[in-house]
């Protein structure tokens, strides 16, 4: 912003009388407090102090540096870029019964929630799934079958429709044949809409790849599709490790780690918009690596023993599952995870990672998501 001298009410005052006083005989100039030329300066004083602000609040709106919201989003339409919006969390959910008699279907669109109804999340569409039946609109409970796994996503875009495990946990409609429902998995997926620091940040790479075929224009490529997105870029090489000049591939998560083929379809699309004439690449998804766990804690005596071993597995989970593309799961890491997640831990035993003390060891094609989890 341009270097202003500011000046506040007092200072404002301060110099009309001094310029009054020193332009006419002090004996004709009344100033004092209370005065009618006192009353007159100080009302020219508080006309210029709004006139001050609304010069700051124009040169405020009109730079990116300083604008925001709004603002900030109408200076950078003009060089055609917008602002990501929010990211609704997903993931599966598992409808369950107590008695599997009957088949029972679970509706696309059906409405589940937290127990306190503040987030709710809609059952999704995915013919994948071997219990989608198009016919029946949903998912099929065959007779004898006491659960099935279906995807959710949340109605209210954002960070706030991220849930831990068995945090959605009500139904929000009835169904016949199907009594509950819950997450085993966390949903994490969820983001707001981009903050104005990166949205400057990203304006930045914005116009310094502009027109270039480079590392750093694949980056932005993918960076501008979703919140979230992480990738891995091997060059000159295939997806076998075959040596092809020419050929770069990308690996692309989603902090699920089971992108779907839309996903990677439009990152396809936008890195080969940018990409150098000539080569050729693919995008895949991570081969993700199932991390099981198992540790015995020991817990203070004025400390509930099943809220802390919840809240360590709540801990390990969080943590394995930010573990990014190709980063390796250290067993030693686990007990220092589980002493972190409560003051109330005072021992941590027996700890096992996929059943032996071994280190999960990671590609840039792999990612380690967390299986099972057991504290006790």
């Amino acid at each position: 912003m341009a270097n202003l001298q500011i000046k506040d009410f007092q200072t404002l005052v301060s110099e009309q009388a001094a310029a009054i006083q020193g332009g006419a005989s002090r004996v004709l100039v009344d100033l004092s407090v209370g005065s009618i030329l006192r009353a007159v300066v100080e009302a020219y004083s508080a006309v210029a102090l709004w006139l001050q602000g609304l010069v700051l609040q124009l040169l405020a709106t009109t730079r990116a540096a300083t604008s925001g919201g709004a603002d900030l989003d109408s200076w950078m339409a003009d060089y055609g870029l917008a602002r990501l919006p929010a990211g609704a969390a997903s993931g599966m959910v598992t409808f369950a019964r107590f008695t599997p008699a009957q088949q029972a279907v679970v509706p696309v669109g059906a409405v589940v929630q937290t127990a306190s109804g503040v987030q709710q999340y809609a059952v999704t569409t995915d013919e994948a799934n071997p219990a989608y039946s198009a016919a029946q609109g949903g998912y099929v409970l065959a007779a004898g079958a006491a659960s099935v796994d279906v995807p959710v996503v949340a109605l209210s875009p954002g960070a706030a429709g991220n849930a831990a495990p068995g945090g959605i946990n009500t139904l929000g409609q009835a169904m016949p044949g199907v009594d509950t429902v819950s997450n085993a998995a966390p949903f994490d997926n969820g983001a707001d809409a981009e903050s104005d620091t990166a949205l400057r940040t990203r304006f930045v790479a914005y116009i310094a790849n502009l027109s270039k075929a480079t590392k750093a224009a694949v980056a932005y490529a993918v960076a501008s599709l979703k919140q979230g997105l992480t990738y891995t870029l091997a060059e000159n090489q295939q997806y076998s490790g075959a040596d092809q000049p020419g050929y770069f591939y990308l690996v692309v998560d989603d902090g699920t780690g089971y992108p779907s083929s839309e996903l990677l379809g439009t990152v396809y699309n936008a890195v080969d918009a940018v990409r150098p004439l000539t080569s050729t690449f693919g995008v895949f998804a991570p081969v993700v690596l199932p991390a099981s766990v198992t540790m015995t804690i020991a817990t203070s005596a004025e400390y509930d023993h099943v809220a802390v071993a919840a809240l360590v597995t709540a801990a390990l989970d969080a943590y394995i599952n930010s573990l990014p593309l190709g980063a390796p799961l250290a067993w030693s890491r686990l007990g220092q995870v589980a002493y972190g997640a409560c003051p109330g831990v005072t021992n941590v035993l027996a700890v096992k990672l996929n059943g032996g003390a071994e280190d999960i060891d990671a590609t840039d094609q792999q990612i380690v998501k967390a299986a099972t989890i057991s504290v006790t």
